[in-house]
């Protein structure tokens, strides 16, 4: 079983409580994904409407994954750059993959479905991306092709006493 990837889907009330559903997942699981348990989807609704905002100015791309069951699974935001000497790359962006999908690959499709699709969008040359530090995600995203090129000192606070770093990769797609 794989999944299926829909870049730029319809925004569909379904979509967006799938999509609510699976952040919340993921963070509950303690995925590094903007949020620490516990957390709730309203906590996380307002993250939401901002990623929607953005992709109704043209400024972000969904990407999905749904997995058999049509339920969503996985995703994935490409975002670019406004800054003008900037727009040769773009943002990958709330990569996450449903806690009981993981280990089957899925987060490797994912990238490379992201990977594609950076790659048919006029201009963009490579995507960057950041992840947390402590969880082993910068060897994952490095496995994929990713290159750590920066990395910023306990730049996140998890909790009081808990920071972590803030870990610069980069795709070039060239």
């Amino acid at each position: 079983m794989s999944l299926t990837f829909t870049l730029d889907p319809a925004v569909t009330p379904a979509l967006r409580d799938g999509i609510l559903d699976l952040w919340t997942d993921v963070s509950e699981a303690g995925g590094a994904v903007g949020f620490v348990p516990p957390v709730t989807r309203e906590d996380i609704r307002p993250e939401l409407v901002r990623h929607f905002v953005a992709m109704a100015e043209g400024r972000s791309r969904l990407l999905v994954g749904h997995d058999a069951s049509g339920a969503v699974a996985a995703t994935a935001f490409l975002t670019f750059n406004t800054h003008r000497l900037m727009t040769h790359w773009a943002w990958l962006y709330t990569v996450m993959v449903h806690p009981r999908h993981q280990g089957r690959g899925y987060g490797r499709d994912l990238l490379a479905a992201a990977e594609d699709a950076a790659r048919g969008i006029d201009g963009i040359e490579a995507l960057r991306l950041t992840c947390r530090g402590g969880h082993g995600l910068e060897r994952f995203y490095a496995s994929c092709g990713y290159k750590e090129v920066g990395r910023v000192p306990a730049a996140i606070r998890v909790a009081p006493g808990d920071d972590r770093d803030d870990v610069i990769m980069l795709l070039p797609l060239g």
